[in-house]
C-alpha cells in the first residue's frame, strides 16, 4: 500500500512544481505519477531491505506531452528515499541524458521543495586511464600488444601529449565527454579501460583517476542517471560493479522501448577467426617478453609455465575451423552491404559443433590461467616489498587481463556454437558474416538471443527492488504484446497509457494523396515519391520527409528539379546538428526548408513550432528482411504455428510509423499535417490495423 505520508509528499511537491514555474496540471501526467507511486509503494520489503514478491513492475506508455520525465521524478525519489533506495534513471540518447542533469532534475530540486543529490554516471570507457597514457608518453614506451600500444602514430602522439598537458593544468579532467573537440574512436581507446585491465584502486594514478572519481560520487547520490548500454554492463557483471546494486535501486527506463534491443547486443557474442589466429600467435611471443620483465614474480612465473604450449595449441585447433567455414561462402547472400550466412534454427552442422566444443573447452582453460596470473598480479600490486617495480605490474596486469577478456569472449561464443541444438523457449540466432575479400577474407562468427525476456528476467526483473518502463510508443497495434514478448517483464507487470494533451483531431491532419501507389514497386514507388512531392510541399514552409531506404533517398534527391534540390538538407552530406542548424537559420529567415531523412531523423527529432509543419513519410516502415535476428525470430514464430508478418512485420511498422507521425506535434500550440505516400495503409488489410494505432489526426485519405 502507498504510505499517507509519502503520498503527501508527492502531491505537495507536484503542487509546488506547478506553482513555481506557472504551470497546469496535465491529466496524463497525474495519471502517471499515481501509476508510478502505487507500483514502487506497493513493493513488498524484508526487514533488512530486499524485495520479495512481484508487482514491482510498471510500463507507462505516456504520449507526446505528457511531461513524463517530471512525473516519474516526482513519484521516484520520494519514494526512493521514503524506501532507501537508489534511483537509477536511464536513456538510450546522450540528448535525454543531459535534458535530464542539466535542467529536468536541477528544476525538479529548485521548484517542488524535494530534498535530493543527483549524479551523472559513466563506464569506464568514457574516461582516461591515466596508466596507459603515462604509459604510452613515457621514455622507455614499448608496444607490448597491438590491440592498443602499437600504431602510435604522430597525430595521436600529439594528441595524447596534449592530453597530459591539459590534465596537469587542470583544464581537462579525463572525462571524454568534456574533451573540446571530437575523438576518434580508435586513438581513444587506446588510452581507456575496461574492468578487466584496470588495478581498481591499487592502481598508482588512483588518486587521480577521474573514473574513480566519478565513481566515489555515485555512493552518495540519491539519484543516479545514466544510459541502457551502462546499465545492462552493470547487470551483466553481477549488478552494483557500477552503478548501485539492482536489490537497493529503483530503476526508471525512459526510452524504454529501446531496453530489448540494447539487451540483445549486451548478451550476444562473436569473434573474428583468422584476426584471432593471429591474436593467439602475437600473444605467444609477447607473453615471453612481458614475463621478463617481472621476473622478479617467481609464483608468476610458475602459473605461466604452460601458457606458451597452450596458446600455441588453441592457434592450431582455430586454424582447423577456417576450412569448414569456406563452403558457406558460395551461400551467402551478397546482394546486401553486409554479406552473411544464417544458420537455419540458429543450428550449425556437426563438424563445426564438435570443433567449437573442442575450442570452448580449451579457451575456458586459456581463462583459467590467464585468471590465475592476473589474480596473483593483483596480489603484487598490494606487496610494498616486491622485487619487480610497480609500474611494470601495472603493465602485466593490464596486458594480462585484456588477454583474459578476449578469451573470455571466444570461450562464450563457442560454447554457444556448441550447444547449437534449437530450444523453443529460448531461440538464438547463430550466422557467419564475411569482411575483407581475397586474400585478407576474415570470417566473424556471431551468437545472439533472439529475445531479450530470458536476460532481462534473470538479470533485471528478478533482482531489482522496482522498476518503470517509460515511453511514447510501447505499445504496437494498441496493446503491449510485442513489449512483453521482447521484454520478458513479469506477468505481474501494471501496464498503462496516459494520454497526450495534444488535440490532434483539431491540430493536425493525416493526407494520403489520391495519386499516391503501393510501395511494393521500388522503382515505380520513386518515381511517384518524385512527382508528388512539388504538388504537395509548400515552398516556405519547414517540411520533414521520411525514408526507409538510403537509395530511395538518394534516387528521390537526384530526380527532384533543381529548384527543389536547392531546398534540400538532405541526412548524410553533413552532420546531423550542422542540418538542424540550417534548416533553423532557413526558417528564422523566412525561406523555406526540406530535411530528408532516414529512421534516426523519425525518432527523437525535437523541431517545434514553424521548424517542422509538415512531415512526409515516403512508405510504411516496413524492416529490410536481412537482419539475421529478426529473420530467425520469423522462423521461430513460423515455427510455433504463429504469423511472423503479423506478429512482427506489422507491429513493429506501426511503431516506427506512431514514431515518425510523431515529429510533427512537439507542443500544444503546434499545427501541421502528415502526408503518407503509401496506398497499402487502405488497400492492404493489415494497412487498418496500422492505421488505427495511430495518433487521432483527421484524417483526409483520397
Amino acid at each position: 500500500m502507498l504510505d499517507d505520508d509519502v503520498k503527501q509528499i508527492i502531491q505537495n511537491s507536484y503542487r509546488k512544481y506547478l506553482q513555481s514555474l506557472q504551470l497546469q496540471a496535465r491529466y496524463g501526467q497525474k495519471l502517471m505519477i499515481a501509476q508510478i507511486a502505487r507500483t514502487l509503494g506497493g513493493v513488498s520489503l524484508s526487514q533488512d531491505g530486499e524485495r520479495f514478491g512481484a508487482n514491482h513492475v510498471c510500463v507507462v506508455e505516456a504520449g507526446t506531452g505528457t511531461g513524463k520525465t517530471v512525473a516519474y521524478l516526482l513519484a521516484a525519489i520520494p519514494m526512493a528515499k521514503a524506501r532507501k533506495k537508489k534511483v537509477v534513471i536511464s536513456t538510450a540518447t546522450i540528448a535525454l541524458q543531459e535534458q535530464i542533469v542539466f535542467k529536468d532534475l536541477p528544476d525538479i530540486a529548485k521548484h517542488s521543495g524535494l530534498n535530493f543529490t543527483y549524479v551523472l554516471a559513466k563506464g569506464r570507457g568514457r574516461y582516461l586511464c591515466l596508466s596507459k597514457l603515462d604509459r604510452i608518453l613515457s621514455a622507455d614506451h614499448q608496444p607490448l600488444i597491438p590491440l592498443y600500444e602499437e600504431l602510435i602514430s604522430e597525430q595521436d602522439n600529439q594528441l595524447f601529449q596534449g592530453m597530459m598537458n591539459a590534465l596537469s593544468q587542470g583544464e581537462w579532467d579525463g572525462d571524454k565527454d568534456a574533451w573540446p573537440d571530437e575523438l576518434p574512436q580508435e586513438s581513444w581507446q587506446k588510452v581507456t579501460t575496461d574492468h578487466r585491465q584496470c588495478t581498481g584502486r591499487k592502481c598508482s594514478h588512483v588518486r587521480n583517476c577521474a573514473f574513480f572519481r566519478a565513481r566515489d560520487a555515485l555512493d552518495d547520490a540519491d539519484v543516479v542517471v545514466a544510459n541502457h548500454d551502462l546499465v545492462l554492463a552493470d547487470l551483466a557483471l553481477g549488478g552494483g560493479a557500477i552503478l548501485p546494486a539492482p536489490k537497493h535501486t529503483f530503476y526508471v527506463f525512459d526510452e524504454g522501448h529501446h531496453l530489448p534491443d540494447k539487451a540483445l547486443s549486451h548478451f550476444a557474442s562473436h569473434t573474428r577467426v583468422v584476426s584471432t589466429v593471429r591474436w593467439l600467435g602475437q600473444t605467444e611471443g609477447q607473453c615471453k617478453h612481458l614475463l621478463e620483465t617481472i621476473a622478479g614474480l617467481v609464483y608468476v612465473q610458475t602459473l605461466a609455465l604452460p601458457l606458451e604450449a597452450h596458446l600455441k595449441n588453441t592457434r592450431t585447433k582455430l586454424e582447423a575451423l577456417q576450412p569448414l567455414l569456406l563452403p558457406f561462402m558460395a551461400q551467402m547472400d551478397r546482394s546486401t552491404s553486409v554479406v552473411r550466412y544464417r544458420f537455419i534454427q540458429g543450428e550449425v552442422p556437426t563438424e563445426i559443433s564438435v570443433l567449437a566444443q573442442q575450442l570452448h573447452l580449451m579457451f575456458a582453460e586459456l581463462v583459467r590461467l590467464l585468471d590465475k596470473i592476473v589474480k596473483e598480479l593483483n596480489r603484487a600490486l598490494e606487496d610494498e616489498d616486491s622485487a619487480v617495480p610497480k609500474v611494470d605490474v601495472e603493465t602485466a596486469f593490464t596486458l594480462f587481463g585484456s588477454w583474459c577478456s578476449r578469451a573470455e569472449g571466444n570461450s562464450e561464443l563457442f560454447l554457444s556454437f556448441a550447444n547449437s541444438t534449437p530450444n523453443p523457449k529460448w531461440p538464438v540466432a547463430r550466422w557467419i558474416t564475411l569482411l575483407g575479400q581475397g586474400d585478407g577474407v576474415d570470417f566473424e562468427l556471431f551468437s545472439s538471443p533472439i529475445l531479450a525476456s530470458h536476460t532481462l528476467n534473470e538479470h533485471l526483473w528478478e533482482k531489482c527492488a522496482g522498476a518503470v518502463v517509460t515511453s511514447a510508443t510501447l505499445t504496437a497495434l494498441g496493446n503491449f504484446e510485442r513489449f512483453k514478448l521482447r521484454a520478458g517483464t513479469p506477468e505481474e507487470t501494471n501496464f498503462s497509457v496516459v494520454p497526450s494533451p495534444f488535440d490532434f483531431a483539431s491540430s493536425g491532419v493525416l493526407h494520403l494523396p489520391k495519386q499516391a501507389i503501393d510501395a511494393t514497386d521500388a522503382n515505380a514507388h520513386t518515381q511517384s515519391i518524385v512527382q508528388l512531392l512539388p504538388q504537395i510541399l509548400t515552398k516556405n514552409e519547414a517540411s520533414l520527409v521520411l525514408f526507409s531506404s538510403r537509395k530511395q533517398m538518394q534516387e528521390v534527391q537526384a530526380l527532384l528539379p533543381a529548384t527543389w534540390q536547392q531546398k534540400l538538407l538532405v541526412q548524410g552530406d553533413e552532420s546531423k546538428q550542422r542540418l538542424l542548424e540550417k534548416h533553423r537559420q532557413r526558417i528564422d529567415a523566412g525561406e523555406g526548408s526540406v530535411l530528408f531523412g532516414l529512421a534516426s531523423f523519425a525518432e527523437g527529432l525535437d523541431l517545434p513550432g514553424a521548424y517542422c509543419q509538415h512531415v512526409v513519410i515516403a512508405k510504411i516502415p516496413f524492416a529490410v528482411p536481412d537482419d539475421p535476428i529478426e529473420a530467425a525470430m520469423a522462423e521461430w514464430i513460423e515455427q510455433q504455428g504463429g504469423n511472423a508478418f503479423m506478429q512482427i512485420a506489422v507491429p513493429d511498422a506501426a511503431i516506427k510509423l506512431v514514431q515518425a507521425c510523431g515529429r510533427l506535434l512537439r507542443t500544444e500550440s503546434d499545427r501541421g499535417r502528415v502526408t503518407l505516400l503509401d496506398r497499402r495503409i487502405v488497400s492492404k488489410r493489415y494497412g487498418k490495423a496500422i492505421l488505427n494505432s495511430l495518433p487521432p489526426f483527421k484524417r483526409d485519405l483520397q
